[in-house]
Order: C-alpha cells, then structure tokens, then sequence
C-alpha cells in the first residue's frame, strides 16, 4: 500500500489498520518513496533481544543446535521417608 504523506496524516488510521492486516505501508512525498510502516515479527524482536543480552554477558549462547542431550546420570534412589516428611516433622518439634 502506497499513501502520500497528506493522505496518511490524513486517514492515519487506516494505515494502521493496513500494517496490522500484515501489509507494508510505503510513504511517498512526491510521487518518491521516502519511509515503510510495517509490522514488527515477533520472532525478530526476540532474536533482537536476545542477541543484546549475549552482547551485555547475560546469555551464553548455546555451543551446538538441538534438543537438550539427556543427562549422563541418574538419580539416586534415597530410602527412608521423604525429605518434605523430615521438613514438616522438623518445624513441628519448634513449635
């Protein structure tokens, strides 16, 4: 979609309407295209985001692609009651 830049001071609103259809908005002055309205993807902004906290040191990205490899060990199996038992049994004797 095309609209001068009168026409889209103008009906603003139905540029809007236009970019949340999905559709680019291109202003013109002058019969020359001088900016686009488009959409923001969702998953651009995430990788955008995500790409800044790996450059400020808060994320480390991951060193190959995939699923998670499954662990190498398996739990302990713990006799005896368990440890949520011990806690409530605990606090009980402090009361």
């Amino acid at each position: 979609m095309r609209l001068g830049l009168r026409e889209a001071n103008q009906r603003f609103s139905k540029a809007i309407k236009a970019v949340r259809a999905g559709k680019e908005v291109v202003l013109t002055e002058r019969g020359r295209a001088i900016a686009v309205i488009k959409p923001i993807k969702t998953k651009d902004a995430v990788e955008i985001a995500m790409q800044a906290m790996v450059d400020e040191g808060f994320l480390k990205p991951a060193s190959r692609k995939g699923p998670t490899p499954a662990p190498r060990w398996r739990p302990v199996k713990v006799e005896g009651k368990p440890l949520s038992q011990t806690v409530i049994d605990d606090r009980e004797d402090r009361v």
